[in-house]
């Protein structure tokens, strides 16, 4: 009898973004590899801004946790993004669905779109979406 293995158990666990790290992700995301300075100025004004120091700590956390890189560009170093916003949105949303779903992935989908109003574009997207999830039926001649 063969073992089944869960897609998800066979992922590597990514380290968990705090919102201030989401922010200065957004920001490489947007605007590809920059340096400290380019990304304080490039955050979002919130109720104040954030010190070079802090945003230097934001990056340094981000690098440990393996979603950054950093590069020596000169005199400072120019940091850039290892993972995608859709990587990351991919691997929170799995993570959701194992917690909250016991793994169960339509579950979450209906809970996302349920309610919601969507263009015609994006129904078309996912239209084929589901195209491609569909088993293709081949027929033995």
């Amino acid at each position: 009898m063969a073992a089944f293995v869960r897609e998800s158990a066979v992922e590597a666990p990514m380290p968990p973004v705090s919102d201030a790290e989401l922010d200065v992700l957004k920001v490489l995301w947007k605007s590809g590899p920059a340096t400290v300075r380019q990304v304080a100025g490039r955050l979002p004004r919130r109720r104040r801004r954030l010190a070079y120091n802090t945003i230097l700590t934001l990056l340094s956390r981000l690098r440990e946790k393996g979603y950054v890189t950093a590069d020596r560009g000169g005199t400072a170093h120019v940091f850039r993004a290892t993972v995608t916003r859709e990587q990351l949105l991919r691997h929170g949303l799995t993570d959701l669905a194992e917690r909250i779903c016991d793994g169960t992935r339509s579950t979450l989908v209906h809970a996302l779109v349920e309610g919601q109003r969507f263009s015609p574009q994006e129904i078309e997207g996912f239209r084929r979406l589901v195209e491609q999830l569909e088993p293709k039926n081949v027929s033995e001649d």
